[in-house]
């Protein structure tokens, strides 16, 4: 999949921090957690080795930060980790760099559904082993046969989801275990785009961008609520990582 790296700016060079994905030619989706601190940043499109310049790059300030107005830093479990960055420019559309699809507002995944993660991350070997099964209640939800388990790195960045054929973003990878990937009942949690398809056309909307908006994809079937005694779908869920070769 084309790859986008959230990088800043701090003692005289550029460092990744997180991923994203471009949703407009110059918009991009990320998590709000990597970018709600007062730094410098900026965003590398078509980035594949962020040791080289391998000559697909395209590079963008940040002319401004959204971040959605119920995150709150100190409880990241509280859910709306998203964020859209306004680029200064316009990105080129190639095979390095194209938009993500997203699903329709409130689409749902059915449990067990096969997604894939992608950034640049942990993938050390204990990573890549069988995660064991999570307990949790019958009504959290749980899915997914991932390459990899999400590690550092690989914040803000996309969980492709392919329905109907067509690949789309349905999460934003909010927060992992502190003891790693891929941990026993330590699941990689996710924003669930469906959430705020609405917010983020109105953050669009309201910026004056016109044009023909974002790219919606396909409805899903209904996934299983997080905690018990939810009436709706919560904007985020957990991922059990189960490897495969």
């Amino acid at each position: 999949w084309p790859s986008i790296s959230l990088q800043y700016y701090s003692g005289g060079s550029w460092h990744h921090t997180c991923g994203g994905s471009l949703i407009q030619r110059n918009w991009v989706m990320t998590a709000a957690h990597c970018v709600d601190r007062n730094m410098n940043f900026r965003v590398v499109a078509g980035e594949h080795n962020l040791n080289r310049n391998d000559g697909s790059e395209q590079v963008f300030s940040v002319s401004k930060i959204i971040i959605n107005p119920s995150w709150n830093s100190n409880n990241a479990a509280g859910g709306y980790d998203i964020a859209l960055l306004r680029l200064a420019s316009y990105a080129t559309l190639n095979s390095y760099v194209q938009l993500a699809v997203l699903p329709q507002q409130g689409s749902i995944l059915p449990n067990d559904y096969p997604c894939y993660i992608t950034g640049w991350g942990l993938t050390r070997s204990e990573c890549r082993r069988v995660a064991p099964a999570l307990n949790h209640p019958k009504n959290v939800g749980n899915v997914g046969r991932l390459r990899s388990g999400d590690g550092d790195g690989d914040s803000g960045g996309p969980l492709h989801c392919a329905v109907n054929g067509q690949y789309q973003v349905h999460g934003v990878t909010s927060f992992v275990s502190s003891l790693g990937c891929n941990v026993a009942r330590k699941p990689t949690v996710f924003t669930r785009v469906s959430a705020y398809i609405s917010w983020i056309n109105n953050v669009r909307r309201r910026r004056g961008l016109g044009g023909r908006g974002l790219r919606p994809g396909a409805v899903v079937a209904p996934m299983y609520q997080l905690y018990p005694g939810s009436a709706q779908p919560l904007p985020f869920f957990c991922f059990q990582v189960i490897a495969q070769n």
